[in-house]
């Protein structure tokens, strides 16, 4: 790519979104690099690429696409002990998964001789001497934070000796571990890293994967590192934030050796994501140990799998492009993955019938030996898809054990004795009898159906309030369905004193070997995908066979996690039953004042499909349900708010109590924003960017002058403070500043709890997320009961 050196060329480069595209829009605006920009991936092949890959690989190569430049995919490999072409092969697999490619290839053992010139050219030079302490002196010798460290007894040796002691490794004169070549720079440097480095190593108990026994001395990673980067070209060199002190080691070697380029580090925050471990060691501890069935066990967060539990290379991206690039460490609500796959595959995945734990149903009164098809779409109506498939009804069905109870509590609306519920698309059944085996167990439920019913709606006009899913017993297809579910138990399984295996999460696996799906799924492929209707999201596991399917769930429709966790998904719970609370009170008020509602004007046919799968796909309340039905405007920016944000009741419990108020006098066209808008600020909201409160606000904004709800926060600086580490240190700082109350709070004045609310929500200005902030404060409170 050729860029002019013109500052005013910035108008055509692409908008910085980060800091480091900021810092390339400069350099090239400054005419650095000849208007180059080269980066590159650089693994270490000893595992499989995992979910913090991710982002480098996205940021990467990313930014060569963005800037017209080239990406290198360069393999670190300089450890024969751990290194493997399995790991390299994978790593290429899941590259292109993702859907990038890069420009060239390299491997930094194609560079061995030339890395070996320049550590001769540094002994040369006096900057680099062959060291004979042990690993334990080496350590000793190098002192502490607080103290300077002292100069090995060999730091002084000659050039010759130091020569011929170099040569004398490579031959293979010397053990494992009796020799070592450092680095001459500085034993009392604040950096740590710059006390006379490790520059190569003797390993000569294992075979190199690439070439062989060639070699018995390698050279270390930040020796490699820079020495690869300015041999390949690269213009930026980025790393995560760990790799920051060893910038100076990087550059210093850069200054000290003759270098056809001088490449410079730039770092960001890795990613660290909440219930997750992506340390390479403990992943293959987990594979060698068997608490996992291997690098693609789809409850591991390596990208293999990933894809075989059904996340999407589209889900990824869109997710590390949300989660942006920092410049300080921060943990990651795996909710937010989550979300952006049910965001992906809501526009993707065919709805089907599928029963997980299946319990019989006989209907009485429907002919023996006889079936019919009836017609279901495999899309909703606000997926902008079509396609549809018959869905055999016969008289013996399945439905899920847990739609039926025999004592049903309060608020149960699904089946249960002399009660009458609705069968998905088909008929309005009624249970009349319950059969048991010796034991006792519920084995059959003995029902009623209402052929005039068909459809689900009943000509009489009586309400029927439950829907529940079903198969036919006889052309259903028998499938072995997986429920994953996180590996971890604990959000931090890597940052306890305890051994992480100690956090796995003993329900992570549920595997149900007896479910049934409609005959539609037959000849499914691998890594095919559906949502299973009122199920989850599940892809095809390439286990399944031409007679058998197995299905792995991706994730669930909502998050499970939300009551223990406070999530953003779990806001987003959370915050639909408050709106819904909220709007039951005002619900009669609404009715009454709308008079275009409910019974008092009967819907279209065409009114009332779209009311059907609001109600029933949306599980919206059915005043709310009816009310955007009967006004096809609202209906249109209704979709348009979901198709953005995925959450249909917190939409519409916006439009209904909040929008409607402002519609007295003007109608959905004119308002100076779209449902697109409306969208955006409920997910602001739900992925914890804001509080509902501070969304009012903008929302009264929008109502004024419109735009996009994200550029107004921004310009305010309205986001809430969501990063763990840094609302720990707000607490930690209250906590400290008042260890009175601390001491009187533990020893039972919990009426405290609010005061310690108030303090640190005051210490952030109000911007620290309300929810993470009491949970974090009563475990840090209660950890010393």
């Amino acid at each position: 790519m050729t860029t002019s050196n013109d500052p005013l060329e910035r108008d055509k480069l692409p908008a910085p979104s980060d800091f480091i595209r900021a810092r390339i829009i400069d350099d090239l605006a400054a005419g650095k690099n000849d208007g180059r920009v080269v980066t590159r991936f650089p693994p270490e092949p000893n595992g499989y690429p995992h979910i913090g890959h991710a982002k480098s690989i996205c940021l990467n190569f990313g930014i060569a696409r963005d800037f017209g430049g080239t990406c290198h995919l360069r393999f670190d490999d300089t450890n024969p002990t751990t290194e493997d072409m399995e790991y390299v092969e994978a790593m290429q697999r899941d590259i292109r998964w993702l859907g990038f490619e890069w420009d060239a290839m390299f491997f930094a053992s194609d560079y061995f001789e030339q890395l070996y010139e320049y550590a001769v050219h540094l002994i040369r030079e006096g900057k680099a001497y062959v060291g004979s302490l042990s690993g334990a002196d080496i350590r000793e010798y190098r002192g502490t934070v607080t103290e300077a460290g002292r100069e090995s007894p060999y730091r002084n040796r000659s050039v010759e000796e130091n020569l011929d002691l170099f040569a004398r490794m490579r031959a293979g004169e010397f053990d494992d571990g009796t020799q070592v070549l450092r680095a001459k720079i500085d034993m009392a440097a604040n950096n740590m890293l710059m006390r006379d480095p490790i520059l190569y190593r003797i390993i000569r108990r294992a075979d190199h994967y690439r070439t062989g026994n060639t070699w018995c001395i390698y050279p270390m990673y930040d020796f490699t590192h820079c020495l690869s980067d300015s041999i390949e070209g690269i213009t930026h060199s980025l790393c995560t934030l760990e790799f920051e002190n060893n910038r100076e080691l990087y550059d210093w070697v850069i200054d000290h050796t003759a270098v056809p380029h001088q490449p410079k580090q730039i770092e960001f925050a890795r990613l660290n994501l909440s219930y997750t471990v992506t340390s390479k060691r403990k992943l293959l501890q987990l594979v060698q140990e068997g608490l996992v069935s291997g690098w693609d066990d789809p409850r591991m967060p390596t990208l293999s799998g990933y894809r075989r539990r059904g996340y999407t290379p589209a889900s990824i991206r869109n997710f590390c492009d949300r989660i942006g690039v920092a410049k300080t460490h921060n943990v990651i609500d795996i909710a937010q993955l989550e979300y952006s796959i049910r965001e992906d595959l809501n526009t993707q995945a065919p709805r089907v019938l599928s029963v997980l734990r299946p319990l019989r149903v006989v209907l009485e009164n429907y002919p023996e030996d006889s079936s019919e098809e009836l017609e279901a779409p495999y899309y909703p109506h606000d997926v902008p898809k079509e396609g549809s498939r018959k869905i055999p009804f016969s008289r013996v069905l399945y439905i899920e054990r847990d739609d039926f109870h025999e004592d049903p509590p309060e608020g149960y609306f699904r089946l249960s004795p002399g009660v009458e519920v609705r069968l998905r698309y088909a008929y309005l059944i009624r249970c009349v009898d319950i059969t048991r085996d010796s034991a006792g167990n519920i084995v059959e439920l003995r029902c009623t159906y209402d052929p005039a019913t068909k459809g689900g709606n009943a000509p009489d006009g009586r309400k029927v309030k439950g829907t529940i899913h079903w198969v036919s017993a006889e052309h259903s297809l028998p499938a072995e369905v997986r429920i994953y579910d996180r590996l971890f138990a604990h959000q931090n399984p890597d940052g306890q004193d305890a051994d992480f295996r100690t956090f796995l999460n003993p329900n992570s696996l549920e595997i149900l070997a007896d479910s049934r799906i409609e005959p539609a799924v037959g000849g499914a492929q691998p890594e095919d995908h559906f949502q299973f209707e009122r199920q989850g999201f599940f892809a095809v596991d390439p286990d399944s066979t031409d007679d058998r399917l197995v299905f792995n769930r991706t994730v669930t429709l909502r998050d499970t996690w939300a009551k223990l966790t406070g999530t953003d998904e779990g806001r987003c719970e959370e915050a639909a039953a408050k709106a819904a609370q909220k709007a039951a009170a005002k619900a009669l008020q609404r009715q009454q004042s709308l008079a275009a509602t409910d019974e008092e004007r009967p819907l279209t046919p065409e009114q009332e499909a779209v009311f059907v799968n609001y109600r029933d796909n949306h599980g919206l309340a059915p005043a709310d349900a009816r009310l955007l039905a009967s006004d096809p405007q609202l209906g249109r920016f209704f979709s348009a708010a979901v198709d953005t944000c995925g959450q249909a009741q917190l939409v519409a419990n916006w439009i209904v109590n909040e929008l409607l108020r402002e519609l007295k006098e003007c109608s959905v066209d004119d308002l100076p924003f779209s449902g697109r808008e409306l969208g955006e600020l409920v997910d602001l909201i739900c992925n914890g960017t804001i509080s509902g409160k501070i969304a009012k606000d903008i929302f009264a904004d929008m109502l004024v002058k419109g735009g996009s709800p994200r550029q107004i926060v921004a310009d305010k600086g309205l986001q809430q403070m969501t990063d763990v580490s840094l609302v720990e240190s707000l607490i930690t700082e209250v906590t400290t500043a008042h260890g009175d109350k601390v001491a009187q709070y533990r020893a039972g004045k919990k009426a405290l709890f609010g005061f310690f609310v108030g303090q640190v929500m005051q210490k952030s200005r109000g911007k620290a997320n309300p929810r993470l902030v009491k949970d974090l404060l009563e475990t840090h409170l209660d950890a010393a009961d």
